[in-house]
């Protein structure tokens, strides 16, 4: 699944920049506080507005201070997928579970530098691990190969029966990376100046899919 990110969209006209992905699969959406990451973005009532312009599914990644309270009521304005950083979460189960009663899948999300093997039980309230291949907070960073492990970990965890989720990366995903993070095991990519830095973002969306398709262990 392709999920570009609105962080490399025009911020002026975000009502289009979704109609000009409608082919995605998810829309994802950045919320940044400053605190967490050293960037700012936007927040919740944002988040509500995209929602009416848009049936694409919003995937929120929050890169924020205190998920366990400000998560939940992102899958309360109707996030299809929320995710939050273990590295700031206090009770990350609690919290998935607060964000699946709302009606959202809940996702967990690791720093490049944090290791994901301790976290395989809490994992299993998860229907999303995001796997950073960027440092987060901010978009256009190049790709970091060296976290493809966690990647290759997760997919040997899905396929062995222990977890039930999707793997999905986001940092320096294009053209020339896509392929092996598929080939590692992810299957939701995110994707923000290799589809809006394009001339057509929606045949840039195409193309993409195609790349991880054919890349995608058989």
């Amino acid at each position: 699944m392709i999920a570009p990110s609105i962080l490399s969209a025009d911020f002026a006209h975000l009502a289009d920049e979704a109609d000009a992905v409608e082919n995605a699969d998810w829309l994802h959406v950045d919320v940044m506080d400053a605190h967490f990451v050293p960037n700012l973005t936007l927040g919740l009532p944002i988040v509500q507005s995209l929602r009416k312009a848009t049936t694409i599914p919003l995937d929120c990644h929050l890169m924020i201070e205190d998920p366990d309270r400000w998560a939940p009521p992102y899958a309360e304005v109707g996030a299809a997928n929320v995710t939050f950083h273990v590295e700031a979460a206090h009770d990350p189960v609690q919290t998935a579970r607060a964000i699946r009663r709302a009606g959202a899948l809940a996702g967990l999300s690791v720093k490049p530098g944090t290791p994901i093997e301790q976290y395989l039980d809490v994992l299993q309230e998860f229907d999303t691990l995001l796997v950073m291949t960027v440092e987060p907070g901010f978009g256009g960073q190049a790709f970091m190969a060296e976290v493809l492990p966690k990647v290759r970990w997760a997919r040997e965890q899905v396929k062995a029966g222990h977890l039930r989720l999707f793997v999905e990366v986001d940092g320096g995903i294009a053209p020339d990376t896509i392929e092996a993070a598929a080939e590692a095991g992810a299957d939701v990519f995110v994707a923000g100046s290799a589809v809006y830095g394009a001339d057509d973002p929606g045949k840039a969306v195409e193309a993409l899919r195609a790349l991880a398709r054919g890349a995608m262990p058989r």
